[in-house]
């Protein structure tokens, strides 16, 4: 028997003696999310109980499941119980579920999420499962499988799951057999381009070197998108054994993970698995008796943006700027240090143990024709239900957002897919099925997966202004069209949301979209005009009103509107009076209100605060 599968035997025994331990198990999850939401305080209040009433428990940490608008989540199994899911856990209020659990035996089922039943032979709470929680009921969880399941930080929890069964196999059957199961599997790249994965490696595989490079690109610097993250922190092993595979593939002995620095607990947990590859014969010398050795390093980015792009990340691990350079030479062909060079992004390595353990056909039963398999996406914005999921590519806009989503508390306005360099889509595209064709088709692009969702309260022209600022600062400046055409391009926006723009401006604001396009030098440029250019076809009137009416419908745009209540609507109830900071509203309770328009500081203080909508958004009558 190999050591392996000793080692596999002796997983899934360490993970069953955890499931049969006859003390409680609490599970919190402490992703970023869950940290940031105050699950570290969570966990201290639990050591806390446990001390205090003299009670013996087995204390986990997960990554994140994915409900990240009901972080901090915590698990609790009672011995020969399933496992239960609580939401927005604080400290008072892990103390009031621990105590009843463990003392009282009483489950609380108002503040059930649901339960994740590990045994079959085990008899659940009359609760629903976790799984049919409308953010997870309608997944395809393949790359997130251990996400929020698992301790990211124990080696032996993922090998129980079928950890590092990819690499055997590979091992097993060889390169060629790895490329093969890929290219089975339509793999396309996961970082945005969608070129296909397979195609790459027998690219790289074929040019005579002694030395080739494989890089995971963890550099994700989308605003809104949380994606790799996630992983990494919830399953770092995954996208470890995916880099090795695509190493073993190409012929390189060495892998480097590039990720963002403002990533700690990712890097924490990455580092940490490495050091365990190296303590059980997954990283080095003769991996698992094999002649095949293989190197990880990790190198921290400084955050530029422009790094995501593959020959600007090069440039970076070779201590140079990080600036982008002409193509070809690709780096497939000539890379790091002009040696054959393969990049992938994190979901897409993620994603490759699970094809060799289960079989290209088996993967390329996800999906639809020409985009095979799952995609990860991070919910963000103005939508219920933020977080983290995973569905089939081919799935439309509108299950997204709506069924797994929870849709906006007010009218759908625009989703903005692909990242700042991504397009905003409108409502009337929201049954288009999510694939890498259908979203150009749109002007938009899949990215790595970030959907920032608007309602009736963004603004079109603000929305544009927001992301090309992102990408204005974030050009590396080392050609012109970008850097010079994009700063332009902020001017003008900038000139329309303060009331001062002209119908010249939006010709010349179009007319620049295409120039910075067609003339920069990477994508970053070459996408950046994406937002103006979709909302600009698709929310004219908006710009229309800006210019022509000085009026900006959705209050953002300071100066271009005015509040105003509406006396038919208002009960005098005086939430607006209590939440605005300038005394601008008059009014007796239960009377009608009014806003005295030279005390507004248009603070939205007031307009969020009503319950009964009763403030309404009208052109400012100065104008």
């Amino acid at each position: 028997m190999s050591d392996y599968h000793l080692l596999k035997q002796q997983a899934i025994a360490e993970w069953q003696a955890l499931l049969d331990n006859p003390q409680p198990r609490i599970y919190v999850g402490t992703a970023s999310c869950g940290r940031a939401a105050g699950a570290l305080e969570v966990i201290q209040a639990i050591q806390e109980y446990l001390a205090k009433n003299n009670l013996h428990s087995t204390l986990i940490q997960t990554g994140c499941i994915g409900l990240c608008h009901q972080e901090p989540l915590m698990d609790i199994v009672l011995p020969g119980k399933t496992r239960l899911s609580y939401g927005k856990v604080n400290p008072d209020k892990a103390h009031i579920i621990l105590d009843s659990l463990l003392n009282k035996q009483q489950y609380l089922p108002k503040l059930v999420l649901g339960q994740l039943i590990e045994d079959s032979n085990q008899q659940p709470y009359p609760v629903p499962s976790l799984f049919d929680h409308p953010m997870l009921k309608f997944q395809q969880r393949i790359v997130l499988r251990n996400c929020g399941i698992i301790d990211p930080e124990n080696i032996l929890h993922y090998i129980a799951h079928d950890g590092y069964l990819g690499l055997m196999k590979a091992l097993e059957n060889g390169p060629a057999w790895v490329i093969e199961q890929v290219k089975l599997a339509e793999l396309r790249g996961r970082g945005g381009a969608g070129f296909p994965t397979a195609k790459k490696w027998e690219i790289c595989r074929a040019m005579s070197s002694n030395e080739k490079t494989i890089i995971c690109n963890a550099d994700e610097g989308d605003p809104g998108a949380f994606m790799n993250r996630s992983l990494i922190e919830g399953d770092p092993h995954a996208v470890l054994e995916g880099l090795i595979c695509a190493g073993f593939a190409i012929g390189s002995n060495h892998g480097i993970i590039y990720i963002r620095a403002e990533y700690p607990l990712a890097v924490q947990r990455l580092k940490k698995a490495v050091e365990q590859m190296k303590d059980y014969g997954f990283l080095g010398k003769n991996i698992q008796g094999s002649d095949f050795n293989f190197e990880i390093s990790i190198k921290e980015g400084a955050g530029a943006f422009v790094c995501g792009e593959e020959t600007a990340l090069i440039a970076s691990l070779e201590g140079k700027r990080g600036m982008p350079r002409s193509k070809p030479p690709y780096p497939a062909e000539a890379g790091l240090w002009g040696t054959p060079t393969v990049i992938n992004n994190t979901e897409t390595l993620g994603t490759v143990p699970h094809i060799l353990r289960n079989g290209g056909e088996w993967y390329r039963s996800f999906g639809i024709e020409n985009n095979r398999g799952s995609k990860t996406f991070s919910l963000a914005g103005k939508i219920q239900h933020t977080g983290l999921i995973e569905v089939p590519l081919g799935t439309t806009l509108r299950q997204v957002i709506f069924d797994i989503g929870g849709g906006t508390k007010k009218p759908f306005k625009a989703v903005q897919t692909g990242g700042p360099s991504g397009g905003c889509i409108p409502s009337e595209y929201l049954d288009i099925p999510l694939s890498y064709e259908t979203l150009a088709s749109v002007g938009s692009i899949m990215g790595s997966g970030g959907l920032v969702v608007m309602d009736s309260d963004s603004c079109a022209v603000d929305v544009a202004r927001y992301f090309l600022r992102f990408t204005q600062k974030e050009s590396c400046g080392k050609c012109v069209p970008c850097r010079v055409g994009t700063l332009q391009m902020v001017n003008l926006l900038d000139k329309i949301a303060m009331g001062y723009g002209t119908l010249d401006d939006l010709t010349l604001l179009e007319e620049l979209s295409q120039t910075v396009s067609k003339g920069s030098l990477c994508n970053l440029g070459a996408t950046a005009p994406n937002p103006v250019k979709t909302t600009l076809k698709y929310f004219r009137e908006e710009y229309l009103e800006h210019i022509e009416q000085k009026f900006c419908r959705a209050g953002v745009c300071a100066g271009l509107f005015a509040y105003e209540i509406d006396a038919e609507i208002c009960n005098g109830c005086h939430l607006c009076v209590k939440s605005c900071p300038s005394d601008a509203i008059i009014g007796e309770r239960r009377q009608p209100h009014q806003i005295d328009q030279e005390k507004c500081i248009q603070c939205r203080a007031c307009y969020f605060a009503c319950h009964f909508e009763a403030i309404k958004i009208v052109p400012h009558t100065t104008q």
